[in-house]
């Protein structure tokens, strides 16, 4: 495929580079307007105007022209019994370039919005979510159609094809709910919660397990369902309201983690913390490195709070290459509206970088704490989504708690139905993975 394009800015060859990652199975881009209208074999024209008839034309609506961060003008219209926007008059309908990128470089984020009571970009905010699509991949979407157009336009044209993937991941923000906390916090929260003060002596005592312990039943899951799962551990040095973990010195979280890692990946769970106080992501990557003596190359943040483009710039700067927050702790769907990986376009500084983006499209808490669903309804939006994405063999990235799956009364049902989810992911033939 010859792409040609006037002007080449950052921009342009971030998506291009985007598409031929995901589409283009063979691509090259010129500038030279002559040389595109000799040459005989596919050939996309991504500019203002038509050159010539044997072309599959895309209509520049200048977005990757700007160097400026600035309010769009968005207005979606129906296509293809779905949605899109910056409308055009070419071969397709719409400039499906400038919208992928409006999406990936997640441009909403950088103009002004409401934070939620985290102060973290809110699913409300999102144009996703004002249109009705924020439960559809609806970049995937694009870009499934636009193959479709391009094989019949150019029916020799060889263009990528994927497989759907699935890759479970976990967070480990709270370990045990008794265990291992010392006898202070243990009265502090027995005085504050005297129904759980019988099942605390029977956990402190050995004569039960902890109701959030579910690491043991979730090693056998992941063997017996060959799935090959994501750890984030948080380690924050110091603890505060939401960063409650157990200290990282406590030798029973490190032999967890070391164990842990005998059969998973393991990745860091940056702490709310990290985002006000620099040092402390380093600090906190070191920490985990030490305990499993291996390199950390994943992050996920804890309670999802990152800010663009602050949070990940400091990623890139402490080592970190592959980062899963991309999504809400708020709602469950598609932040980006993809469900594939991505690289992070820094908008402000406009550059393509070196993090790789991996979004989650559901995270049972929100379900149980924001939406209040049984695990029955929760379910239910669980093979939705997983739907959605094996339509356009995307990747399906969930998020769940050890203490969902372990036998606390709060979280009853939970674990059957991720075991039953699990089921349905191997009667649809979803390949298990770690990557996409």
């Amino acid at each position: 495929m010859l792409i040609y394009t006037p002007h080449t800015t950052t921009r342009i060859e971030y998506i291009f580079q985007y598409f031929k990652e995901k589409l283009f199975a063979d691509v090259e881009i010129t500038n030279d307007a002559e040389y595109f209208k000799a040459y005989k074999n596919e050939k996309l024209n991504y500019s203002a105007e038509r050159i010539c008839n044997d072309e599959f034309y895309i209509q520049s609506t200048g977005l990757l022209h700007e160097h400026t961060i600035k309010k769009q003008t968005v207005l979606c219209f129906e296509w293809y019994q779905t949605k899109a926007f910056f409308k055009t008059e070419d071969d397709l309908g719409f400039d499906i370039f400038s919208v992928t990128f409006y999406f990936l470089s997640r441009y909403e984020e950088y103009l002004e919005y409401e934070p939620d009571e985290y102060g973290r970009y809110a699913h409300w905010n999102s144009l996703a979510w004002k249109e009705g699509f924020l439960n559809k991949p609806l970049v995937d979407i694009w870009v499934s159609k636009f193959r479709n157009e391009l094989s019949n336009r150019f029916p020799t044209i060889n263009c990528k094809l994927s497989t759907i993937k699935f890759i479970p991941t976990y967070d480990i923000d709270i370990a045990w709910s008794f265990k291992h906390k010392g006898f202070w916090r243990n009265l502090a929260a027995s005085l504050m919660k005297p129904s759980t003060i019988l099942q605390r002596v029977k956990v402190l005592s050995g004569k039960a397990k902890d109701p959030f312990d579910s690491f043991d039943w979730l090693t056998q899951f992941h063997s017996i369902n060959k799935l090959k799962p994501i750890f984030f551990f948080l380690v924050a040095k110091e603890r505060n309201e939401l960063d409650k973990n157990i200290l990282p010195n406590k030798i029973e979280l490190q032999q967890l983690i070391q164990q842990t890692k005998q059969a998973v990946e393991i990745g860091l769970h940056p702490s709310v913390q990290s985002n006000t106080v620099k040092e402390f992501l380093p600090s906190e990557k070191n920490t985990l490195q030490q305990i499993i003596k291996s390199s950390i190359t994943k992050s996920r943040h804890h309670y999802l709070k990152f800010y663009l483009p602050h949070t990940y710039r400091g990623l890139i700067a402490a080592g970190i290459t592959d980062e899963y927050s991309m999504g809400y702790g708020t709602a469950n769907g598609f932040r980006a509206s993809t469900s594939n990986s991505f690289l992070w376009y820094d908008l402000e500084k406009e550059e393509t970088t070196s993090l790789r983006i991996h979004p989650f499209a559901f995270m049972e808490a929100n379900s149980f704490y924001e939406l209040h669903h049984p695990p029955s309804q929760a379910l239910e939006e669980l093979k939705q989504l997983l739907t959605e994405v094996k339509n356009v063999n995307g990747t399906f990235i969930t998020i769940f708690h050890n203490q969902f799956l372990g036998t606390d009364k709060m979280f009853e049902g939970w674990r059957e139905m991720y075991e039953e989810f699990v089921m349905f992911t191997k009667e649809t033939s979803v390949t298990i993975s770690t990557t996409d």
